[in-house]
């Protein structure tokens, strides 16, 4: 994964700084949990690689929760994509059991834990598949992403800064 994230930075490189954090934490799979630890690396100091990262994180939220379903309806015509959305499908639900149980507020346990696979995008597709309401949707994921953006810029700032 580490050697991703560099191959992204070096493509990257010709922008400032802030946008390769911003565009980073904008990425799925690596979201924030991989932007702050690179911002700080990039000589960003922790809060504003923390907060660059959040605006990064957020940005993909709401063009998920809105058009991800209209579009994923559209595409399940095609064998390929179906294969890629049962997948994606049962990714979500082996993870989401918090959702699932508790849901918004799950949502943001959910996205809070900075481990893979419990970022912002798979809690977009647990509130999509659990019909949570895009607004509490929105704000349940935004302060999982605020705390699990603080907790990556507390380990960041202690093991890079």
């Amino acid at each position: 994964m580490k050697e991703y994230i560099y191959i992204i930075v070096d493509f990257l490189s010709t922008l400032p700084t802030e946008l390769i954090v911003i565009i980073i934490a904008a990425m799925p799979v690596i979201e924030l949990r991989g932007a702050i630890p690179v911002g700080v690396e990039l000589g960003l100091p922790v809060f504003k690689a923390w907060y660059l990262s959040i605006i990064g994180n957020l940005l993909p939220i709401l063009p998920i929760l809105y058009f991800f379903q209209p579009i994923s309806n559209i595409m399940l015509r095609f064998k390929w994509y179906q294969s890629f959305y049962n997948w994606l499908y049962n990714r979500t639900m082996r993870k989401s059991d918090r959702v699932q149980k508790y849901g918004a507020i799950g949502l943001i346990f959910f996205t809070a834990v900075p481990l893979p696979t419990t970022g912002a995008w798979t809690a977009c597709l647990a509130a999509i598949l659990f019909r949570i309401p895009i607004k509490m949707a929105f704000a349940a994921i935004a302060a999982g992403v605020i705390f699990a953006g603080v907790i990556v810029a507390i380990l960041s700032g202690m093991f890079l800064g």
